[in-house]
Protein backbone atom coordinates (compact mmCIF):
# COMPACT_ATOMS: atom_id res chain seq x y z
CA UNK A 1 0.00 0.00 0.00
CA UNK A 2 1.16 3.13 -1.52
CA UNK A 3 0.17 5.91 0.66
CA UNK A 4 1.39 8.99 -1.75
CA UNK A 5 -0.84 7.20 -4.20
CA UNK A 6 -3.84 6.66 -2.11
CA UNK A 7 -3.44 10.13 -1.06
CA UNK A 8 -2.81 11.32 -4.43
CA UNK A 9 -6.22 9.31 -5.57
CA UNK A 10 -8.70 10.45 -2.67
CA UNK A 11 -7.39 14.17 -3.98
CA UNK A 12 -8.42 13.07 -7.49
CA UNK A 13 -11.69 11.56 -5.85
CA UNK A 14 -12.33 15.01 -4.33
CA UNK A 15 -11.85 16.92 -7.80
CA UNK A 16 -13.37 14.43 -9.91
CA UNK A 17 -15.93 12.67 -7.67
CA UNK A 18 -17.79 10.71 -11.14
CA UNK A 19 -14.79 9.38 -12.85
CA UNK A 20 -14.29 5.71 -12.00
CA UNK A 21 -10.82 5.22 -12.34
CA UNK A 22 -10.00 6.98 -9.21
CA UNK A 23 -12.30 5.07 -7.19
CA UNK A 24 -11.05 1.84 -8.91
CA UNK A 25 -7.26 2.88 -8.20
CA UNK A 26 -8.11 3.31 -4.49
CA UNK A 27 -9.61 0.03 -4.27
CA UNK A 28 -7.00 -1.88 -5.82
CA UNK A 29 -4.38 0.04 -4.12
CA UNK A 30 -6.12 -1.35 -0.84
CA UNK A 31 -6.64 -4.56 -2.02
CA UNK A 32 -3.67 -6.21 -0.22
CA UNK A 33 -3.73 -4.54 3.13
CA UNK A 34 -6.87 -3.62 3.84
CA UNK A 35 -9.28 -6.27 1.90
CA UNK A 36 -12.38 -4.60 3.63
CA UNK A 37 -12.31 -0.96 2.67
CA UNK A 38 -11.41 -2.41 -0.75
CA UNK A 39 -14.39 -4.28 -0.97
CA UNK A 40 -16.21 -1.14 0.41
CA UNK A 41 -15.13 1.13 -2.25
CA UNK A 42 -15.88 -2.07 -5.51
CA UNK A 43 -19.22 -2.45 -4.03
CA UNK A 44 -19.87 1.71 -4.20
CA UNK A 45 -18.11 1.38 -7.84
CA UNK A 46 -20.67 -1.44 -8.69
CA UNK A 47 -23.64 0.43 -7.63
CA UNK A 48 -22.45 4.00 -8.76
CA UNK A 49 -20.91 3.35 -11.84
CA UNK A 50 -22.29 -0.09 -13.42
CA UNK A 51 -20.98 0.65 -16.75
CA UNK A 52 -17.07 0.24 -15.57
CA UNK A 53 -16.24 -3.00 -16.70
CA UNK A 54 -12.38 -3.36 -14.80
CA UNK A 55 -14.77 -3.43 -11.53
CA UNK A 56 -16.30 -6.47 -12.01
CA UNK A 57 -12.91 -8.83 -12.10
CA UNK A 58 -11.65 -7.56 -9.04
CA UNK A 59 -14.93 -7.35 -6.91
CA UNK A 60 -15.80 -10.76 -7.70
CA UNK A 61 -12.44 -12.33 -6.66
CA UNK A 62 -12.14 -10.10 -3.58
CA UNK A 63 -15.71 -11.28 -3.13
CA UNK A 64 -14.73 -14.67 -3.41
CA UNK A 65 -11.68 -14.32 -1.09
CA UNK A 66 -14.45 -13.59 1.62
CA UNK A 67 -16.30 -16.86 1.07
CA UNK A 68 -19.30 -15.08 -0.62
CA UNK A 69 -18.99 -16.81 -3.64
CA UNK A 70 -22.98 -16.29 -4.70
CA UNK A 71 -22.37 -12.93 -4.54
CA UNK A 72 -18.86 -13.43 -6.56
CA UNK A 73 -21.19 -15.60 -9.10
CA UNK A 74 -23.63 -12.88 -9.74
CA UNK A 75 -20.74 -10.12 -9.84
CA UNK A 76 -19.29 -12.48 -12.62
CA UNK A 77 -22.36 -12.95 -14.24
CA UNK A 78 -23.06 -9.37 -14.37
CA UNK A 79 -19.37 -8.27 -15.72
CA UNK A 80 -19.61 -10.73 -18.45
CA UNK A 81 -23.34 -9.54 -19.76
CA UNK A 82 -21.63 -5.83 -19.51
CA UNK A 83 -18.79 -7.19 -21.86
CA UNK A 84 -20.85 -8.80 -24.04
CA UNK A 85 -22.51 -5.21 -24.51
CA UNK A 86 -19.50 -3.32 -24.50
CA UNK A 87 -18.56 -6.29 -27.42
CA UNK A 88 -14.85 -6.56 -25.01
CA UNK A 89 -14.03 -9.89 -25.71
CA UNK A 90 -10.51 -10.04 -23.79
CA UNK A 91 -13.09 -9.02 -20.64
CA UNK A 92 -15.48 -11.10 -21.50
CA UNK A 93 -13.09 -13.80 -22.02
CA UNK A 94 -11.25 -13.04 -18.36
CA UNK A 95 -14.47 -12.64 -16.63
CA UNK A 96 -15.90 -16.00 -18.41
CA UNK A 97 -13.05 -18.15 -16.80
CA UNK A 98 -12.10 -17.16 -13.85
CA UNK A 99 -16.60 -17.55 -13.28
CA UNK A 100 -16.24 -20.84 -14.31
CA UNK A 101 -12.82 -21.76 -12.15
CA UNK A 102 -14.81 -20.43 -9.21
CA UNK A 103 -17.93 -22.86 -9.90
CA UNK A 104 -15.15 -25.46 -10.15
CA UNK A 105 -13.80 -24.68 -7.18
CA UNK A 106 -17.28 -25.14 -5.16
Amino acid sequence: MNQARIDLLKKYIEEEPSDPFNYYGLACEYLQENPEESLSIFVTLLEEHPDYLATYYQAAQLLASFEMEEKALEVFRNGIALAKAQQNTKTLLELNTAYQNLLFEM
